[in-house]
């Protein structure tokens, strides 16, 4: 189900001088003897543009100290012929992926309240990915969320053409820069819906929309199927709602596929920590810990785009987290969908119980090559990398390096932390064969590699990733590609992993 972007970008042959865009930009690279603007795609000459500005180009650029740096951006009046209009001059530094993420989401920002904007991106001689990571950074700083008509501050531009003698070179990277950023978009909106309206029910059903609008098979688990089938710790999370949990399957298995990857997703819809009840301040942003269920549901909408030739599977284990009499209890000992017992320590940590059950039965049932979770786990991954960095943990080398490198090439870092071993033995209870949280302070309170460790348990020999994204998974505020609300980091580094596989 397409999410309808603020801002449409349009590969556009011709030139800036020609261009009718109320906002026009032309690309400057840090060159080594100073800002050096593309030529391609303006329509005029450096000699004649400085006849029409109020200084030469390089002596305004010496005046305002402009460097070409990526997301630098200066602007002037200028009479094209057609009346005064903005001119801008937007820096690339050296036009890589990353830095052209960046400068597109600044030129996104910088032509708010446009109808349309005009920049010479679809020039040739750019990397197709760079272009395609200027697309999504244009687009992924457009976002928006509101649920009223009269939202503060100025809308995004409309529309942004990308002029230049390539633009038919440039369609294919503008599309999936496009996808990219679309995915990410629809996990936002799914993440900044408020708790009221987003019960476990509702969650599944949008995942039922999506899914058959992007043609995947969907199965969901009500309460009484979760009971049937024996899901112990999704069923004990939420048994302290009235709104009951749910389990989603979305399956995509295109022709030819030999390898099958699934990715499993925390959906905790509310979390007040239930009877371990968290301070005011930390659970205000708590609708936001369903973001692994988000970003998992928006990369299965979009990998039929992208030509994903690997079978993908995507498990949300969606619940809310109420503090209430029918609450799970400190000392309950709950039943897994793996046949192993946990005993709770803390109300608060319930989102490795919910992936406990869903990675169970992805090893049980579903024959994984690969096993992938996203979760806004713990706190003390944020405190470990603090909130521009995920912590990758992973039994495989090779698995963690590809998610790393796709992470690096996506904008959305990943640092790798230790499985370490002889903190393992602090989840051992007395009376199950697991503790969700740690029995002893011997260690220090790891407690994002306790978490990861926990989730180990019930993986079996598959290889494995976990992403904790507390950190990276909410932004306090509108700046470069994120704005204030959930993020959903990792959406774009999985889907080209997928894309690679």
């Amino acid at each position: 189900m397409p999410v309808p972007l603020a801002t449409e970008i349009h590969p556009t042959d011709g030139v800036l001088a020609e261009s009718t865009a109320d906002r026009l930009a032309i690309i400057v690279r840090a060159g080594t003897d100073g800002p050096q603007p593309v030529a391609d795609g303006v329509g005029l000459s450096l000699t004649n543009l400085d006849a029409r500005l109020p200084a030469s180009v390089a002596q305004l650029f010496d005046t305002y100290e402009f460097r070409g740096k990526a997301g630098q951006i200066v602007e002037f009046p200028v009479d094209l012929g057609r009346g005064l209009i903005r001119l801008s001059f937007l820096g690339v530094g050296d036009a890589t992926p990353e830095e052209m993420r960046k400068a597109g989401a600044a030129f996104a920002r910088s032509v708010r309240g446009s109808s349309r904007a005009a920049v010479n991106a679809a020039v040739s001689g750019h990397d197709p990915e760079a272009l395609t990571a200027f697309v999504e950074g244009a687009l992924l700083a457009s976002y928006t969320f509101t649920l009223t008509e009269t939202a503060e501050g100025t809308a995004p531009a409309a529309a942004i053409d990308l002029v230049g003698s390539a633009a038919s070179e440039a369609a294919e990277p503008t599309r999936r820069g496009t996808v990219l950023a679309r995915a990410t978009a629809m996990a936002r909106d799914l993440i900044n819906t408020p708790a009221a309206e987003k019960s476990p029910a509702w969650l599944a059903s949008r995942a039922e929309a999506i899914g058959a609008e992007a043609g995947l098979s969907v199965r969901v688990w009500d309460e009484e199927a979760l009971y049937h089938d024996g899901f112990g710790a999704i069923l004990t999370v939420g048994q302290g709602s009235p709104r009951p949990p749910r389990l989603v399957e979305l399956s995509y298995r295109p022709a030819g596929a030999t390898e099958h990857i699934v990715l499993v997703g925390k959906g905790i819809t509310f979390d007040t920590g239930g009877l371990s009840l968290k301070p005011n301040d930390n659970m205000k942003l708590m609708k936001t810990d369903m973001s692994g269920a988000g970003i998992i549901l928006a990369v299965l909408s979009a990998v039929q785009e992208l030509g994903v030739r690997v079978s993908v599977t995507g498990l949300l284990a969606i619940a809310e987290n109420a503090f209430s009499g029918s609450a799970m209890r400190l000392g309950d000992v709950l039943t897994t969908y793996s046949g192993r017992t946990v005993e709770v320590l803390n109300s608060d940590a319930e989102g490795r119980l919910v992936l406990a059950d869903a990675i169970g039965y992805a090893v049980t049932k579903l024959a994984p090559d690969t096993l992938v979770d996203v979760a806004t786990l713990t706190g003390a991954a944020r405190v470990a990398l603090g909130s521009g960095i995920g912590a990758l943990f992973a039994t495989d080398d090779t698995l963690a390096a590809a998610l790393v490198d796709a992470g690096k090439r996506s904008g959305e870092t990943l640092w790798r932390m230790p499985l370490h071993e002889e903190y393992r033995d602090a989840l051992d209870s007395p009376v199950a064969d697991l503790a969700n949280t740690s029995v002893k302070d011997d260690y220090g309170h790891p407690g994002a590699i306790e978490a990861a460790l926990f989730l180990r348990e019930f993986v079996g020999s598959v290889p494995w990733a976990h992403l904790d994204i507390a950190g990276p998974g909410r932004s306090m505020s509108d700046e470069g590609i994120l704005s204030k609300g959930g993020t959903a980091f990792g959406t774009r580094l999985l889907l080209r992993w997928l894309a690679e596989r």
